[in-house]
């Protein structure tokens, strides 16, 4: 969106393409690891098979579960399951590699979560890389395989912050687009929009880039053309890749660029309610764009993102005008059948504690401008 110098993070390595699952063992190697912690969602046997094949290529594997999205304290208990391990291999959804993030660099750095944690941790610095990473996605949505953060929940405070470093980047990002063929109808959605938005805001971030700009653009397209027909239809192969490319391309552009209003939402909602991060980004993702293109026209209409807004109407449906990339979104997430927040237990009475805690996270910083409360309200009352 500048011309101001920028800079590029990402893993070390990326794989991609079809199969390649099958490379697990050998990248492990390559680390040098002879003893991996393999990271997994609830059911651990959906990583049987690669961690099978660790086994056979001559490595000591211990698997450790994260039931749901992660927390402190699941972090601590990873820790304790990893020592002795060399590396570690995180197979799951945007909580499954998170948490592996989180539990490759407390291995190397010791200490406790909350002091590397920001907004309600003491934020230090983590001074020592993580041990080697091998994010292995299962979902197509929060790009955590090429970020730089891990988003832990704070039960004791009710909100999630972020433990970050350019440390925690993963040494290789394993992407399949075959794992996501058995991908659930309603993971499939969430995951889905929340790459969507995590293409979206970054395009419109502050601190936009060349780069960044490039990524974001071809994201949003893949995930127009795949997104509503993969939901009602079933993912078929192209689409498989589309949306793993989103997923992977929203996840470079928002630890490059940023994200906005609608993430930084989801930090206190997500702390506050048992609800998954993709379903509230999904949910928050219609009326953010709307407000935001409202308050650009009124306070700021030569800002660089009204012309950025009406882009997004061509990148979606080929109609060069914000109010029609509003309207894509709206009834997309009609035609995906999106809940509200109030199915996840928001009330009215809870909007004000929830803008009030917004305001504060990270991810508002790069929104285009700086939304009003009244604003932030309307955003969520829409929302519900």
């Amino acid at each position: 969106m500048s011309s101001l110098p920028f800079e590029f993070a990402t893993a070390n390595r990326i794989v991609f393409g079809a199969g390649v699952v099958s490379q697990l063992p050998s990248l492990v190697k390559q680390t040098g690891a002879s003893a991996v912690l393999m990271v997994a969602g609830a059911n651990t046997q959906r990583v049987r098979a690669p961690l099978d094949a660790l086994v056979e290529a001559g490595l000591r594997c211990e698997v450790f579960s994260v039931p749901g999205e992660p927390t402190v304290d699941d972090v601590r208990r990873g820790v304790i399951a990893g020592q002795g391990c060399h590396a570690v291999v995180a197979m799951g959804g945007g909580s499954v590699i998170d948490a592996g993030k989180a539990i490759a660099a407390m291995l190397a750095n010791g200490g406790d979560p909350l002091d590397y944690l920001e907004v309600v941790g003491r934020g230090a610095p983590l001074t020592k890389p993580a041990l080697p990473l091998i994010a292995v996605p299962t979902t197509a949505g929060t790009g955590s395989e090429v970020t730089r953060n891990a988003v832990l929940g704070v039960p004791d405070a009710g909100v999630k912050a972020s433990m970050r470093s350019a440390g925690m980047l993963p040494w290789v990002a394993l992407v399949d687009p075959d794992l996501l063929a058995s991908l659930p109808r309603e993971v499939l959605r969430s995951s889905g929009l929340d790459a969507l938005a995590q293409n979206i805001e970054p395009f419109l971030s502050l601190a936009a880039n060349p780069l960044t700009d490039a990524l974001a653009r071809d994201g949003i397209r893949r995930s127009a053309r795949a997104l509503r027909g993969a939901y009602l239809k079933g993912a078929d192969a192209a689409a498989r890749e589309d949306l793993a490319l989103a997923s992977l391309f929203g996840g470079l552009s928002l630890a490059n660029a940023g994200l906005g209003v609608v993430h930084g939402f989801a930090a206190p909602l997500g702390g506050m309610f048992n609800a998954p991060h993709g379903a509230v980004c999904a949910a928050l993702l219609a009326a953010s764009l709307d407000v935001n293109h409202r308050a650009l026209q009124q306070r700021a209409p030569h800002h660089p993102s009204v012309a950025r807004l009406a882009e997004l109407g061509t990148l979606l449906q080929t109609d060069p005008r914000a109010e029609a990339a509003v309207a894509w979104v709206a009834r997309l997430c009609a035609d995906l059948e999106v809940p509200g927040l109030a199915a996840y237990g928001l009330t009215a009475a809870d909007l004000p504690t929830v803008v009030a805690k917004a305001q504060n996270a990270s991810s508002m910083k790069k929104n285009p401008l700086v939304l009003t409360e009244p604003e932030l309200t309307e955003i969520l009352h829409r929302s519900l």
